[in-house]
């Protein structure tokens, strides 16, 4: 087993992440300590939910364009509840978050399971949509921190045994998804439909029915991301996350999930963007340029793609059988 593991993505990944890592303590020692790791975890556990949220969708043979798009216009609606009322409490906040998300998530997933349009072109569209409507529903204007309440913006940075809660937030998901994925009957449809949609009807999995659940749980997933996102930046506008799903997309690639549907695991998505999230952080730190900063990040996205498609081709779809053996 430890054999299997040290060749798999996963473990190649994380030698990647401690191998750069290392090589930028070299040259600045302070971005190992304590402090600087766990700031680098939580600045990118809102991108840990995201592509935990993607990840589902595109082990389906899917993908979700819009899930930054629903993200704005999710935090957008409960930034101005916030303002308008800040007696409500941040839980009924956050499920409100969850909820609008998720019924955005279900719009594309209706549009792909019903009409049976492409995935790109159904989320390509909304994700204009759910752009105008965050400028419609705030006619352009932005909600600044002293129009949230205090309760709003605390609550993803209060620290509980040394991790702010936007960290521990991001840890639940990655456990709940490790068991919806690797031990429930969903999980095994997401790898079954991905990895052989028509096989998958023969087994008695409804295709249709499985995307559209996908994207609803990936949808809610962006909801909860639009609360944190904007409580934790304070501040609410037409334009926030904007081209952040390429990050998201980005993070799924490198950790090994296949766009090609059936392939990919918890821990590669979480792999993924923690590698993206050290880059990012890393690069300013050792004087990288903004235009170099975007060509590395494009380089290591084309390499993960390159280096999952010659995988691919040597080892199959053992996924789906590693699933179906376990259970």
């Amino acid at each position: 087993m430890i054999s299997r593991f040290l060749k798999s993505r996963e473990a190649l990944l994380a030698g990647a992440i401690v191998l750069l890592t290392i090589l930028i303590a070299i040259r600045f020692p302070a971005f190992v300590s304590a402090a600087n790791l766990v700031r680098v975890f939580n600045d990118t556990s809102i991108l840990i939910i995201l592509a935990l949220g993607q990840m589902m969708v595109i082990l389906t043979r899917c993908i979700d364009l819009s899930m930054a798009a629903n993200l704005a216009l999710s935090g957008m609606v409960v930034a101005m509840l916030n303002a308008a009322m800040p007696g409500i409490p941040v839980p009924a906040l956050i499920a409100l978050a969850i909820a609008v998300g998720a019924i955005l998530g279900a719009f594309n997933g209706i549009f792909v399971w019903k009409l049976n349009i492409p995935p790109i072109v159904v989320t390509l569209g909304t994700l204009t949509i759910f752009r105008g409507l965050v400028f419609v529903l705030s006619g352009g204007a932005w909600v600044n921190a002293h129009q949230m309440s205090d309760a709003f913006k605390a609550f993803p940075r209060a620290v509980f045994f040394g991790l702010p809660v936007l960290s521990w937030v991001a840890i639940f998901i990655v456990v709940l998804m490790t068991v919806l994925i690797g031990r429930t009957a969903l999980g095994r449809a997401f790898y079954a439909v991905g990895g052989n949609p028509t096989a998958a009807v023969y087994t008695g999995i409804d295709v249709g029915r499985t995307r559209f659940v996908a994207f609803t749980l990936a949808g809610a997933l962006a909801g909860l991301s639009g609360y944190l996102w904007i409580s934790r930046y304070a501040v609410a506008y037409v334009d926030i996350a904007g081209g952040f799903e390429l990050d998201i997309i980005a993070a799924c690639v490198i950790g090994g999930i296949s766009i090609a549907g059936g392939i990919g695991s918890v821990g590669g998505a979480v792999l993924g963007a923690l590698f993206f999230g050290v880059i990012k952080n890393a690069l300013p730190v050792v004087n990288i340029s903004p235009f170099w900063q975007l060509a590395i990040s494009g380089a290591a996205i084309i390499l993960a793609v390159a280096f999952n498609a010659r995988a691919e081709r040597r080892r199959g779809r053992i996924i789906l059988r590693q699933s179906e053996a376990a259970s």
